[in-house]
C-alpha cells in the first residue's frame, strides 16, 4: 500500500463535512450554483467588517525592515500584546502576553496543545456532539480520544464527564459555543467542570487541564454570554482563532491563551513555543499577526446571523420539524424526522440540498444545517425541506 494504514483507515473515516461539500461542488456543475442548496461547511458568508480592508492596507503599506521575517515561534510581541489586553477586558483575566502564542488558526492551536501536553496513550475526554475533526488531532499526537454523552438539551452532563475521567485523562476538551448544537455551555456548568477537574485531579494525583476551543465566542444570540474558561479554571488554556468572527477562514491566523496559574505554566508555554516550531507551523503568517493586532474587539455581526437563524428555524417549524434555536455559533443542530439520519441527509441530497449527518459528529439522529449562506439559499430550500418531510411522514 503507497500510503500508511492508519491515513488510510482515517480515510475511510474521513469527515461527513468536507463529504457533502465536495458533493455541493459536483452538483452546482451538474446543475448550476442555484439550483443546489449547500448547508455543508461552515464557511461565513458574511463579508469581513469593514475595518478589515483599511487595516489590511495599511499592514500592507508599511514599510519597515524585517516585518516578513522570521520571528519568535510564540508570535509578535506586539501582537501577542494587543490579544492579552483584549482579554484583561473583555474576560477580567490577568493575562499578559507571555500567556499567549499565535497560531495557525484554531486547528494548529490544538495541535500544537496536543504536542506539549499529551504523552503516548493520554486520554483526552470530549463531550458528544463534537466537531469531528478533534478526533485526529488527539490521534496526531498519539493521544485517545474518549467521548462523553451531552445531556438531551446538549448542555454538559458532569456525571458523565467524571465516568470518563481516570488515571490516563490529561485534557477535557470542550466547545463553546458548540459545534454542531450550537449550545452555550452556561457560567454553572464551567464552574461546576472546573470543581470536578481539580477534585480528580487530587484525587488521581496528575495535573487534568480543561481546554477550550473558542472560534464562535463573539457570535452569539439573544443576550448570551459565553462565560470566560480562563476566569473559572485554574488548569485552562483557551484555542481561537479569527475565522468566524472575521469571516477569514482561509487566513488561518489565531492564538492559545494560558491561564498564568495554571500548574507547570512556564513550562507548558515553552513547549507550546517549541510545538508551534516542530510541527512545520514555525510562526503564526506574520502579516495576518499585523493585522490582527489592530482588530481586537472587532467582528462580524452576530445580529446578522441571529436573523438568518431565526430565517430558517422558522421555515422549519412552520413544516413541523422538531427545531430548537441554536444559542451561538451559525448552525442548527436539528432532529431527523427518520432515525437513520444518514438516510434522511441523502433524501435531502436527492433534492439538492447539503446537509451533513449528526453520526459524523458523534450525534447519530440528527442532521447540522450550517447558515452562514445568503438568504436565498434558505428560503430556496424549503420546498425541499417540506417535500421529504412530507414523503417520511406519508411513509413513502
Amino acid at each position: 500500500m503507497a500510503i500508511a494504514k492508519k491515513m488510510h483507515s482515517f480515510m475511510s473515516q474521513s469527515s461527513w463535512i468536507r463529504k457533502m461539500f465536495e458533493d455541493g461542488l459536483r452538483l452546482k456543475k451538474e446543475f448550476g450554483v442555484h439550483s443546489v442548496f449547500d448547508f455543508s461547511l461552515g464557511n461565513p458568508n458574511l463579508p469581513p467588517p469593514e475595518q478589515f480592508r483599511r487595516i489590511i492596507k495599511e499592514a500592507a503599506e508599511e514599510d519597515s525592515g524585517g516585518i516578513h521575517g522570521y520571528m519568535p515561534n510564540a508570535g509578535l510581541e506586539e501582537t501577542r500584546t494587543a490579544v492579552a489586553a483584549y482579554l484583561v477586558e473583555s474576560q477580567g483575566v490577568h493575562v499578559t502576553w507571555k500567556h499567549i502564542v499565535m497560531t495557525c488558526g484554531a486547528a494548529g492551536a490544538l495541535n500544537v496543545v496536543f504536542k506539549t501536553l499529551l504523552d503516548p496513550g493520554d486520554e483526552v475526554v470530549i463531550p458528544t456532539p463534537f466537531f469531528a475533526e478533534y478526533r485526529f488531532y488527539v490521534d496526531n499526537m498519539g493521544g485517545v480520544p474518549r467521548f462523553a454523552p451531552t445531556c438531551p438539551d446538549f448542555s454538559l452532563d458532569l456525571e458523565e464527564i467524571e465516568k470518563a475521567v481516570n488515571e490516563k485523562t490529561k485534557v477535557v476538551l470542550i466547545n463553546s459555543p458548540n459545534n454542531p448544537t450550537g449550545k452555550i455551555y452556561d457560567a454553572k456548568s464551567i464552574e461546576g467542570l472546573s470543581r470536578l477537574l481539580e477534585r480528580k485531579g487530587r484525587d488521581l494525583k496528575r495535573d487534568i487541564y480543561l481546554v477550550s476551543d473558542e472560534p464562535y465566542r463573539d457570535i452569539v444570540y439573544d443576550g448570551k454570554e459565553v462565560p470566560s474558561l480562563l476566569a473559572n479554571c485554574r488548569n485552562s488554556l483557551t484555542v481561537t482563532s479569527y475565522s468566524k468572527t472575521l469571516s477569514i477562514p482561509g487566513e488561518r491566523i489565531g492564538f492559545i491563551a494560558v491561564n498564568p496559574d495554571a500548574s507547570h505554566c512556564d513550562s507548558i508555554m515553552d513547549g507550546l513555543s517549541l510545538a508551534n516550531r516542530i510541527l512545520g507551523f514555525v510562526n503564526a503568517p506574520a502579516f495576518m499577526q499585523r493585522v490582527a493586532a489592530r482588530m481586537q474587539g472587532i467582528h462580524v455581526s452576530s445580529g446578522e446571523y441571529q436573523r438568518k437563524r431565526d430565517l430558517l428555524c422558522g421555515g422549519l417549524s412552520e413544516i413541523g420539524y422538531e427545531v430548537v434555536k441554536p444559542e451561538g455559533a451559525f448552525y442548527l443542530f436539528m432532529k431527523s424526522p427518520l432515525e437513520d439520519d444518514v438516510e434522511y441527509a441523502r433524501r435531502l441530497q436527492q433534492k439538492k440540498i447539503l446537509t451533513v449527518p449528526g453520526s459524523g459528529f458523534a450525534g447519530p439522529g440528527y442532521i447540522r444545517i450550517a447558515y452562514c449562506v445568503d438568504d436565498e439559499t434558505i428560503s430556496g430550500a424549503m420546498d425541499g425541506f417540506r417535500d421529504v418531510f412530507e414523503e417520511i411522514r406519508g411513509g413513502s
